[in-house]
C-alpha cells in the first residue's frame, strides 16, 4: 500500500499517520519530523530549514525531493509507505510521480483530512505551548495555513482527477477520526 496523507498544518496528519502505519504495517515518514530533527541537530540542512520554518514558510522543493527520494529507495519503503507532509507543490507531485515511475509503482490512495481552519489554529497554539515549538507562533501558523490553501490545496484536485482522493472529516475524537480513515481506506483497497 502506497499512501499520502494531506491536510492543513495541525489537521492531525502525524497522529493519524502513526495509526495508519501501524494498522496497515507500512513505514511512514514525515518530512516535518525529518526537518525538525535536522534543526535540533544543527545540521546545514537544519540551519537553512530553521529560518524558513520559523517564518511559516515551506522548505524548498530540491531539499524535500532529495529527502523523500532517499527514503523511497530504502528496502522497507519499497514494499509500501505513507508520506506525511509531501508533496506540497505541483513540482513535488511531478517529482514524486517520477520517483514512483522509476520503481514501476504508483499511489493507491491520497487521504485528505478536512478540518476547520480556526480550530486548527487553536490546536497549533496549544501545541506550541505544550511542546515549546518555535515554528508554531500564531503568525507562522497563519502563514502556513495561507500557503497550504494557495499551494497545496490545489494538489487535491490533481489527485481527485486521478481517482485517488479520499476525503475524511478530520474533526472529532482521535479514535473516531481513525475509524473513519480505516473505513475509507478499506473500502478503496
Amino acid at each position: 500500500m502506497r499512501l499520502l496523507i494531506m491536510g492543513p498544518p495541525g489537521a492531525g496528519k502525524g497522529t493519524q499517520a502513526k495509526a495508519i502505519a501501524e494498522h496497515y504495517q507500512i513505514p511512514t515518514v514525515s518530512t516535518g519530523d525529518i526537518l525538525r530533527a535536522n534543526v535540533a541537530a544543527g545540521t546545514p540542512l537544519g540551519l537553512e530549514a530553521k529560518q524558513v520554518m520559523e517564518t511559516g514558510g515551506y522548505v524548498g522543493d530540491d531539499i524535500l525531493n532529495g529527502i523523500v527520494g532517499d527514503w523511497l529507495e530504502q528496502d522497507d519503503a519499497r514494499r509500501g509507505f505513507l508520506l506525511d507532509g509531501y508533496p506540497r507543490t505541483l513540482a513535488q507531485v511531478e517529482a514524486l510521480d517520477s520517483m514512483l515511475e522509476q520503481q514501476h509503482v504508483g499511489l493507491d490512495a491520497v487521504l485528505s483530512l478536512k478540518v476547520d481552519i480556526e480550530e486548527v489554529v487553536g490546536r497549533l497554539r496549544k501545541r506550541a505551548e505544550t511542546e515549546g515549538r518555535t515554528d508554531d507562533s500564531e503568525d507562522a501558523i497563519r502563514v502556513r495555513q495561507h500557503k497550504y490553501a494557495a499551494e497545496t490545496s490545489p494538489l487535491l484536485d490533481v489527485y481527485a482527477r486521478r481517482g485517488l482522493l479520499l476525503e475524511v472529516d478530520g474533526l472529532g475524537e482521535v479514535d473516531e477520526i481513525t475509524k473513519r480513515i480505516f473505513v475509507a481506506l478499506d473500502s478503496r483497497l
